[in-house]
C-alpha cells in the first residue's frame, strides 16, 4: 500500500462520524459532546480577546508593513462584488454585510460544523449567486488560487459522497461575508469560509492581503467519480522535501525539532486534536509562536533561492502584483526567516513544516484521519495555512495606518473627539442602518461597538452570532 492510497480508511457506513441527514443536523448532534463545547467555548474566549497578531514573544514589531500601491486588482474586485451585491436580496445583504473593520472578521473556522446564522451560505442559493460569488474569488486571485480553491470545494463534496454526507460537505457547504463598502481609495474585503477553505481577503486601494488563508483536503486527490483527476498539494509537499533534503546533516538536525509527529519525542501539549500540528488555526489570531529551526542566515545562496521558491508556492495565489510584493517583502526579512520540520523526510513519511519570519507565516501539516480512519498522519490528508504575523492578518495594521493618517478620518477623530468631550461620555449603542441600493454603504460615524481598529465604520448588526 502506498503513502498516499486512501481507500483502506474509507469507514464502513456504521462507522461515518456523519451524525444528522442535514448541515444543522450534523452539527447539533455534533456539537452536544463535551470536546467539541470545550473548543467553542475555547474559540470564543480567543475571538473576545484584542487583536495583537501571530507573534514571537507577545509584542507585534512595529512599522513592518507599508501603504503603498501594489497592482491589486482592485478595480475588477469591485466590479465582481457589485454584481455579486446586486443579485442578493435585502436579507442577504444584511446578514452578510460588516464594517470594514470588524472584529467578526476573525470568527471564521474551517471544521464542517454549520453552526453560522450570518452570511451568504451557498448551498442554500441559487446557482446565480453561486456564480457570482465565485466570481468575485476569480477576480481577486490568480488563477492558481482560484483553481485551488475550487478544487478544494470539489473536493469537499468527493469526501462527503465517501462517507455518506453529501449534504454536511459538499462543493458549496461555505459562507461569504463583505466587510466596507468596495472602494478605490477606502478599506474593504471579503471572506469565505468552511471546511477545508478560509479566504480572507482585504483591499486598500491597489494593496491587498489574503490572510489568514487555509487551504486541506481529505483526501487530497480524488480517483473516481465526476471530479476525478483533482490532485492538490503536489508542489508544496515536494518544495518543502525538496529544501529539507538541500541540507547538510548538521543542518538538517537543526530543521528538525522533532522526529516523531506524534508521541516519542514530541511533547505532551505540542499536538491538537482539531489542530493536529497546526499553531495558526482558526482563532489563534494571538498565539505566541517562539522560532523554531533553521535560520535563513544560515543558508547558502542556493538554498535561500529554494527556500523563496518554497514560500512561492503558497503567494501563487494572489495576483501578479501583490504576489510580486509579498515575495520582495518576504527576500527583505529572509536572514531572519526560520524553518523548522517535523516527521521524517523520506518519500513515505508524513510531515509537518513551518516558514516563519517577522513578515511570513507558512504551515504545511499531513493529518491524522478525522472522517477518514486513519489513526495516524498520513500523506493524503493536507492542511496548509498562510498568515501574516505581527499585526496584519485581515489587513488589521494597514486598516490601523489607514486611519490614523487619512485626512477625513483624522478630522473625523477630532470631531468625535470634541463631541465625546462635550457629552462626557461614549456611545456604546449602534443605529441599524441598511442600504439596498446598488452597493453596499457606509456610515462613518461610528461610536465603538467594540470592534477593533476601525473606530470609523458603523457596524450595520444587531449583533454578532457565535
Amino acid at each position: 500500500m502506498s503513502a498516499d492510497d486512501y481507500h483502506p480508511f474509507v469507514p464502513k457506513p456504521h462507522e461515518s462520524k456523519i451524525a444528522g441527514p442535514t448541515a444543522r443536523a450534523h452539527a447539533e448532534a455534533r456539537t452536544k459532546s463535551p470536546r467539541a463545547q470545550g473548543l467553542f467555548g475555547k474559540w470564543e474566549e480567543m475571538f473576545n480577546a484584542p487583536f495583537r497578531g501571530i507573534t514571537t514573544a507577545g509584542q507585534a514589531i512595529p512599522d513592518l508593513f507599508e501603504r503603498k500601491p501594489e497592482g491589486a486588482p482592485t478595480l475588477k474586485m469591485i466590479e465582481a462584488v457589485n454584481a455579486l451585491w446586486a443579485l442578493m436580496s435585502p436579507e442577504q445583504r444584511k446578514a452578510s454585510y460588516f464594517p470594514a473593520g470588524s472584529n467578526q472578521w476573525r470568527h471564521w473556522q474551517n471544521t464542517e460544523l454549520y453552526v453560522e446564522h450570518y452570511g451568504l451560505r451557498l448551498d442554500e442559493v441559487s446557482d446565480d449567486l453561486k456564480e457570482a460569488t465565485m466570481a468575485v474569488l476569480r477576480a481577486s486571485m490568480s488563477q492558481h488560487g482560484y483553481e485551488l480553491s475550487r478544487d478544494v470545494m470539489k473536493l469537499n463534496r468527493f469526501l462527503g459522497d465517501l462517507v455518506g454526507g453529501p449534504a454536511v460537505m459538499g462543493e458549496w457547504s461555505y459562507i461569504f461575508c463583505l466587510f466596507g463598502t468596495p472602494s478605490t481609495t477606502e478599506p474593504w474585503g471579503w471572506q469565505l469560509f468552511g471546511h477545508h477553505l478560509v479566504l480572507n481577503c482585504f483591499v486598500l486601494g491597489e494593496q491587498m492581503v489574503l490572510t489568514p488563508a487555509f487551504w486541506g483536503a481529505e483526501p487530497s486527490y480524488a480517483d473516481h467519480g465526476p471530479f476525478k483527476g483533482i490532485r492538490i498539494f503536489q508542489d508544496e509537499e515536494r518544495a518543502g522535501l525538496k529544501l529539507m533534503r538541500s541540507f547538510s546533516a548538521e543542518q538538517q538536525k537543526r530543521a528538525i525539532v522533532h522526529h516523531s509527529m506524534m508521541g516519542g519525542d514530541l511533547p505532551e501539549g505540542r499536538r491538537h486534536f482539531a489542530d493536529n500540528l497546526h499553531l495558526g488555526g482558526a482563532f489563534q489570531d494571538n498565539r505566541i509562536v517562539p522560532y523554531e529551526g533553521l535560520k535563513g542566515s544560515e543558508l547558502s545562496a542556493l538554498q535561500r533561492r529554494e527556500l523563496t521558491d518554497l514560500v512561492d508556492k503558497y503567494f501563487m495565489s494572489l495576483p501578479d502584483g501583490p504576489r510580486a510584493a509579498r515575495i520582495a517583502e518576504f527576500e527583505r526579512h529572509l536572514a531572519d526567516t526560520h524553518f523548522c520540520w517535523i516527521g521524517g523526510f523520506s518519500e513515505e513519511s508524513p510531515f509537518y513544516y513551518r516558514v516563519q519570519s517577522p513578515v511570513t507565516f507558512i504551515e504545511f501539516d499531513h493529518h491524522a484521519g478525522v472522517f477518514l480512519t486513519n489513526p495516524e498522519p498520513a500523506k493524503f490528508h493536507v492542511h496548509t495555512i498562510v498568515r501574516t504575523p505581527n499585526g496584519n492578518d485581515y489587513g488589521f495594521d494597514l486598516l490601523k495606518q489607514h486611519y490614523k493618517h487619512a485626512p477625513h478620518h483624522q478630522q473625523q477623530a477630532q470631531q468625535q473627539q470634541a463631541r465625546h468631550h462635550g457629552h462626557g461620555h461614549s456611545h456604546g449603542h449602534g443605529h441599524d442602518h441598511h442600504h439596498h441600493g446598488h452597493g453596499p454603504h457606509k456610515h462613518d460615524h461610528h461610536h465603538g461597538d467594540g470592534d477593533c481598529h476601525h473606530d470609523h465604520d458603523h457596524d450595520h448588526r444587531d449583533g454578532k452570532d457565535s
